[in-house]
């Protein structure tokens, strides 16, 4: 009966939940990477840009990112996800559309920083909300389909993009990558309503119409009971914070990790295939040909994520997988430049470094589930933002669009990355075992508290 009932429950909040935390990371991403699409589709002659406008522009939307992570989760613990999920998918779509009517590079800067304010609210959010609701191996596969639909997002935007410039460049006077942000934008309504009316918030706040009262109650006994009783934010807080090896270890982890995701996150293919000295693309194959990166990064989070999973949630082996694939692509396109067909399979090989992103938020909320819920948010968010505080400068210095198509400098950072993400990998790995065999996890660095095993898990 249990295992029926079990069942029912997972349907349903899977079904709810996925369906709008997918749908909305999917378009958040596109309306990330249409930037770029847009750049090699005719913004970059209509608006002159020049030298690396493109990458600043990219900077100061991570700066809007980075301010708004840490506000945005910690919203969560004190409004109804319901009403805060939507809000920002409406004042992000508005501001996608805006994007349509800019005349100037500094135009689009402006409108960028805001727009990554209005969408920091959805990945760290996202990993937050799932790490409520869903057991150990459960998680891991959920994750996994949730960042796989951002990477769709990305995958696509460069189809859309070939489809709005061939059939609505120059209508109404306007070019096709105008269109795109307009389209973009309008295409997050319906979105913003599903979730208003049928978000299902956490388990211990839910007034969902489609779960039952028992489901509810189940809901709640299959987790550690850390989200009824919140923190408040003072003092306390933030010894407690800061003094725990969750947020160190955590938060250094993405910030290496989301740096082996730079050739992808930047667009390094479209730029180099944009800047190639002797091969000319046109602009269906500048948007099509960089799919391949997102598709390969699809299967890899979706492999790794439910193999992590099936093992018990062992996130750690995707560390040492991404290490070898960093320093592995790097050297492929540092020692065979030349050859085109190899630093194409260098790219789309390195799009399998995206399998971090769910195994390693699912990590953290899994080495978390006895810990208070509003310090779980802010380490999820803190994970992201440290990431990217890094990305605001990294990806200027080592791959401004006026590096390529070589990429030199950022393909030994690639390799340096790759290396440290593999040691502090292990790091983690010899931290969680001690307080395995300890049977009782630390909550700040030489405190420890018992905790109660009796609490079942689902297995």
């Amino acid at each position: 009966m249990w295992k029926s009932a079990e069942s029912k429950l997972l349907f349903k909040i899977d079904f709810f939940i996925l369906t709008f935390c997918c749908v909305t990371y999917f378009f958040n991403y596109l309306d990330r990477s249409n930037l770029n699409n847009a750049y090699v589709s005719g913004m970059k002659e209509e608006l002159s840009f020049q030298g690396n406008q493109l990458t600043v522009i990219n900077a100061i939307f991570t700066v809007g990112y980075v301010v708004g992570q840490v506000p945005c989760n910690l919203a969560l613990t004190y409004w109804r996800p319901r009403i805060f999920f939507p809000a920002m998918v409406l004042l992000w779509g508005g501001l996608t559309m805006v994007t349509a009517a800019v005349s100037s590079p500094t135009g689009i800067m402006a409108v960028r920083f805001f727009l990554g304010i209005a969408e920091a609210s959805t990945f760290s959010g996202t990993h937050y909300i799932l790490g409520s609701w869903y057991t150990e191996r459960e998680l891991g596969k959920r994750s996994g389909l949730f960042t796989a639909s951002g990477l769709a997002g990305t995958m696509f935007g460069g189809f859309i993009q070939t489809g709005i410039h061939t059939s609505l460049d120059g209508v109404r006077g306007l070019s096709g990558w105008r269109w795109l942000f307009i389209i973009d934008g309008l295409m997050t309504l319906p979105i913003a309503l599903y979730g208003l009316f049928l978000f299902p918030d956490t388990p211990t706040t839910t007034t969902a119409p489609y779960l039952t009262a028992a489901e509810k109650e189940l809901a709640v006994s299959r987790l550690p009971d850390t989200n009824a009783a919140r923190s408040p934010l003072n003092k306390a807080f933030l010894k407690r914070l800061f003094t725990s090896w969750y947020w160190w270890g955590f938060v250094m982890l993405w910030v290496i990790a989301g740096e082996t995701e730079s050739f992808s996150s930047n667009a390094l293919l479209a730029l180099y295939m944009k800047a190639h000295p002797t091969n000319h693309y046109s602009v269906a194959q500048l948007n099509n040909y960089p799919t391949g990166v997102p598709a390969v990064g699809i299967v890899s989070t979706l492999f790794w994520a439910t193999l992590t999973d099936v093992l018990g949630g062992k996130r750690y082996l995707v560390g040492y997988f991404i290490g070898v694939t960093g320093v592995a692509t790097s050297a492929m396109i540092l020692a065979c430049f030349d050859s085109t067909t190899t630093v194409f399979a260098a790219y789309y090989w390195a799009g399998a470094v995206y399998a971090c992103q769910a195994t390693f938020f699912a990590w953290c909320n899994d080495a978390m589930r006895q810990q208070d819920a509003r310090q779980r948010s802010v380490v999820i968010a803190s994970m992201n933002l440290g990431n990217n505080a890094i990305n605001a400068w990294w990806s200027v210095v080592f791959y401004s669009a006026d590096l390529a198509p070589r990429f030199t400098r950022g393909m030994w950072a690639m390799i340096g990355c790759s290396i440290a993400l593999a040691l502090w990998t292990t790091a983690i790995l010899v931290q969680t075992v001690r307080e395995e065999k300890r049977g009782e996890p630390p909550t700040s660095l030489g405190d420890v508290t018992p905790v109660d095993h009796s609490i079942k898990k689902d297995g």
